[in-house]
């Protein structure tokens, strides 16, 4: 008998890519075979987003382009926007089954039974009722040479823009000896590079009780657990996912700057560089709090990268507020930034707030700043001309095999040896698009 098709769909943060890996892995163990999204397949699974109304709006997108490669599947929508919006989906009659996030550990019967009796389903537990982290097990399925590891689950920050702690629930973190179980199999497999992430990274171990200590009386946080991982042989990078810029603290920094295996780039999460506007986002820190977070790392790290987010356009962004968070970022540098236009999210604090922003004034806000950010980019990796880097090569792409430094550059050299999961040193001699180009 032929076996059952699937196809996989992702949208949004390292987190959902790490639990669309876990989702492949039981639809493996359940007999199906896994096709591209764009192949013709038994079962179409969509994992969604909710972060922005364009998060939504990609979401609802890929439904729509489901039924067109095959009316007859079975269509599956689960993450985030399935999580806080299952009655805006239930109303799509194509949806077969909505599964929330908490339900995706048993994905293979949801279908098998949504197969069976040829009707829609609809599992979404109210996440808020959620005390324990939901572990998938070891999940060893992973696409490239690179593997996400998620330790985390939840966030108590109730940012006033934000869905995420309605869609995720509260803090939950994960059994640390499953999280190295987990690696120590990856290792196995020849991966050398692992992401740690979760929707809230650094709040990690902030839940654990006394009892479920794994070293006694003494907390166990991101710190513990990532010198754990330093432990693990065979692993060669560990880099981390978005930081809360709270958690960079001198013991922090201290005691992470002795880990071989760190990556030096960082993604802090900023949002905006004006202490109003911070103040208006419910951001527990001011931008004398996150300068002096950039220059602990730049101190520990001499060759660090940092990246950011930031939010234009919040309601009550004065040109002057905008005018200090552009000189902030001027004189921060960092390697990139992500730049998000805001987007008022139902049942937020900020969606009801006065003086929300015109669409003009965002578009022109987002675009300065998006230019800052390549200049930036430019300015950095043009320091590299010349120089030796060491590159942890993923794929082949055309002539030339491309991977990343440990800082998160983009490096391509052209060779005809197979490069992928090696790591070695090329000499720099060009820059072209944002990209270094080796020998």
């Amino acid at each position: 008998m032929e076996k059952k098709t699937v196809a996989f769909c992702t949208l949004g943060c390292k987190v959902n890519q790490y639990e669309t890996n876990a989702m492949m892995q039981k639809m493996l163990e359940g007999g199906y075979s896994i096709v591209e999204f764009e192949q013709k397949a038994d079962v179409y699974i969509i994992n969604t987003c909710t972060v922005t109304n364009m998060a939504d709006r990609k979401s609802r997108q890929m439904l729509n382009r489901v039924k067109q490669l095959n009316p007859n599947s079975v269509l599956v929508v689960t993450g985030c926007y399935a999580q806080v919006a299952k009655e805006k989906l239930q109303d799509i009659p194509e949806i077969d089954l909505i599964i929330g996030v908490n339900e995706k550990n048993d994905i293979v019967k949801y279908i098998e039974e949504a197969m069976k009796n040829k009707s829609s389903i609809v599992e979404v537990s109210n996440i808020a009722n959620q005390k324990q982290f939901l572990d998938f097990g070891s999940v060893t399925y992973t696409e490239k040479t690179r593997a996400v590891i998620k330790v985390q689950d939840g966030c108590n920050q109730f940012c006033s823009y934000c869905i995420i702690p309605y869609a995720r629930g509260r803090v939950r973190s994960r059994n640390p000896l499953s999280v190295i179980e987990e690696i120590t199999k990856i290792s196995k497999l020849g991966i050398k590079e692992v992401v740690i992430t979760g929707i809230h990274v650094a709040s990690y171990g902030k839940d654990f009780s006394k009892e479920n200590l794994i070293n006694g009386k003494r907390k166990y946080l991101l710190i513990d657990l990532l010198e754990d991982i330093q432990k693990i042989d065979g692993i060669e990078r560990i880099r981390l996912g978005s930081l809360e810029p709270t958690i960079i603290t001198k013991d922090f920094v201290t005691r992470l700057s002795k880990l071989s295996k760190i990556c030096d780039q960082f993604h802090l999460s900023l949002q905006s560089g004006c202490n109003e506007t911070l103040k208006r986002m419910n951001r527990k820190y001011t931008v004398e709090d996150f300068e002096n977070s950039t220059k602990l790392l730049r101190k520990a790290f001499p060759n660090v990268h940092l990246t950011t987010d930031i939010i234009v356009g919040f309601p009550g962004e004065t040109e002057e507020e905008f005018e200090n968070t552009y000189q902030f970022l001027k004189k921060i540098k960092f390697y990139k930034m992500h730049i998000f236009k805001y987007s008022p999210r139902q049942g937020t604090v900020a969606a009801n707030m006065k003086n929300q922003i015109d669409g003009n004034i965002k578009e022109k806000r987002s675009t300065l700043l998006i230019n800052l950010s390549n200049e930036n980019e430019n300015y950095y990796l043009n320091q590299y001309l010349g120089k030796q880097v060491e590159v942890l090569f993923e794929e082949k792409e055309g002539e030339y095999f491309k991977g990343h430094t440990s800082n998160y550059m983009i490096a391509k050299l052209k060779t005809n040896k197979n490069m992928q999961n090696v790591i070695e040193k090329i000499k720099v001699k060009t820059v072209e698009n944002l990209e270094l180009i080796g020998e």
